[in-house]
């Protein structure tokens, strides 16, 4: 999984959370600036001009979010879209076409979370816009001036937020559009943890390196005597207020509308015309198929029980686990200088950006998944981070680290997501765009090039591969069954549970995502599953001629795409492979 920019997450803050659309009320009376512009690049201006708007609203503070200014980018997203409609693909060139078909799958889901009014749910398992907070003050510039003052605003303006996430929260709860009570739950618990630590070691001093700093005596009064009593009159409101209004079903389909707006997210999650059924259905044959792999290796192993026996074993046994957190960060870290040698067999193009290995914020990690990428910026020359999560060591098995490192890091998106960031001449709407079904669907083939690249050295370092692969197969799954055939939690983590050898705590986590951000789960197994049956046509059809250098240089030139894209493209490169001599 992707940790982008704070301004444009993945978590899902946004689109879900609200602070986004302050300047955008006004958003459909953008003047063109250029009437001889092609009518592509009037309305990819105007969308691009809304982004610049919400970006520079979270530079300048959180917003002051209402129903009106929703109302409004409602309206201007639907002129776009329906602007998009009116263009003849025919006329327009290859990369035209590419731009034009991006942006309405964007488009789609933004008006799908719009007509919805996901907006009144700003919470997920990791805290939503709660954690949001936590990444700004992660990354927080305070070195000069100018930065300390903006930094300083922010602080002063966070009770006003919560303030307003609040109202947002109860217009939700008036709607009946209202989390799910594991979610509040899961929020309450976060927010305990903030509070129980004092306001001089807060993580919203995170950016401050020593005590010597100039303004940080001043930001820790403002956190003592202005944000502290904030977050304890939030949390109370999410205690006493909030949680008893909670729903008990963990999907989204019971709720006005939700079924058809799930239908939509895993259309967009997929980007194919997929229903939830064929989605379920697609899980439970993979599930099937790898539990055989598992299996078989069991038997390789040795061990003289059933199945749920050996993950037991697996769970328990202390030969899988770091005794430190430093030993956990080293082991990663030497995977990734490992892996990163081997490259050079696999890719012509490498990205210039480095990446480090860093551990889990602490303030965010008992409710954060195993690991994650932190994406780099060219810009502001932050590298990249591949984020190992030391919280709770008895549920990090040492045997999935290969499959992690692969996935989160080299070649899965750190390679892939630096790349894209490279690209020339595409607009600056795709210059950030994260289509889920190819990055996730990218990271999880490139837990199978692990295979090739000798990155499994153990029987049981193959077993946590597989138990990765089953991981996301038992996501296709457990999503629909959560959120279109009425599952309940505890049928979720029973199924997830008995399929794979994550740890029960990782279970438990990882099905609390599914629940609060419904349908993304889908889009790694199905993104995979499409790369690989790519690779083995071209493979066919190419015979001796394939290289798989040029092939995953090929996949990863245009940045993020939908999958019928990079259909076209794969297409388009075996034709021009066939015609040379």
């Amino acid at each position: 999984m992707v940790l982008k920019n704070p301004q444009r997450m993945r978590i899902h803050i946004y689109p879900v959370s609200v602070w986004i659309f302050l300047l955008l009320c006004t958003a459909s009376c953008i003047p063109v600036k250029n009437p001889k512009e092609s009518p592509l690049a009037v309305w990819i201006e105007k969308y691009q001009s809304i982004k610049d708007s919400i970006d520079q609203t979270y530079e300048e503070g959180w917003g002051d979010p209402s129903k009106a200014s929703y109302t409004n980018l409602e309206k201007s997203f639907a002129e776009i879209r329906s602007g998009l409609d009116g263009i003849d693909g025919n006329k327009l060139n290859e990369e035209e076409q590419i731009d034009r078909q991006l942006l309405m799958l964007e488009l789609d889901n933004e008006l799908n979370d719009l007509r919805f009014q996901s907006w009144l749910m700003p919470l997920n398992a990791e805290g939503g816009f709660l954690t949001g907070i936590v990444y700004w003050a992660q990354r927080a510039d305070v070195s000069r001036e100018k930065e300390q003052k903006k930094y300083l605003n922010k602080l002063k303006s966070l009770p006003g937020y919560l303030q307003s996430m609040t109202r947002i929260m109860q217009l939700g709860m008036e709607c009946r559009k209202i989390s799910p009570k594991i979610i509040t739950q899961r929020c309450v618990d976060l927010l305990k943890n903030y509070l129980d630590t004092p306001p001089e070691n807060s993580f919203l001093l995170s950016a401050f390196q020593d005590d010597s700093h100039p303004v940080k005596t001043e930001a820790i009064g403002i956190i003592k005597n202005e944000v502290w009593p904030a977050l304890n009159q939030f949390r109370d409101f999410l205690q006493s207020e909030y949680l008893p209004a909670s729903t008990e079903e963990p999907g989204i389909s019971h709720l006005d509308g939700g079924k058809s707006f799930y239908e939509a997210k895993v259309r967009y999650y997929t980007t194919l015309d997929m229903s939830p059924d064929e989605v379920f259905n697609t899980g439970e044959s993979e599930v099937k198929r790898i539990r055989s792999e598992m299996e078989d290796i069991i038997r390789k192993t040795g061990f003289r029980a059933d199945f749920a026996d050996f993950l037991a074993f697996l769970r328990k046994d202390p030969q899988f686990y770091a005794k430190t957190p430093r030993e956990l960060l080293y082991r990663a870290t030497w995977l990734s200088k490992k892996i990163e040698g081997k490259l050079p067999e696999y890719f012509n193009k490498l990205p210039r950006m480095p990446f480090v290995v860093e551990p889990v914020p602490e303030a965010i990690a008992p409710n954060y998944t195993g690991g994650r990428y932190s994406e780099g910026s060219y810009k502001t020359g932050k590298p990249g981070a591949y984020w190992v999560n030391t919280y709770k060591l008895e549920s990090r098995p040492l045997y999935v680290l290969p499959a992690l490192t692969l996935h989160e890091a080299v070649p899965g998106h750190h390679l892939q997501i630096m790349l894209s960031r490279e690209l020339e001449n595409v607009p600056k709407f795709r210059e950030q765009l994260y289509i889920s079904a190819f990055g996730e669907g990218w990271g999880l083939y490139s837990e199978y090039l692990g295979i090739e690249a000798g990155m499994y050295e153990t029987i049981y370092e193959d077993f946590g591969r597989l138990t990765y692969e089953m991981w996301r197969a038992c996501r296709l799954v457990v999503d629909a069954g959560l959120h279109y055939k009425g599952w309940s939690r505890q049928q979720a983590v029973d199924y997830m549970a008995a399929n794979t050898a994550l740890s029960l705590h990782e279970v438990n986590t990882e099905i609390d995502r599914y629940i609060g951000w419904p349908g993304q789960a889908v889009s790694y197994k199905i993104g995979e599953l499409k790369i690989k049956e790519l690779r083995k046509k071209a493979e066919a059809a190419l015979g001796d001629r394939f290289d798989i250098r040029s092939f995953h240089d090929l996949l990863l030139s245009k940045g993020s795409v939908s999958l019928s894209i990079l259909e076209q493209m794969v297409n388009q490169y075996i034709n021009t492979a066939k015609t040379q001599t």
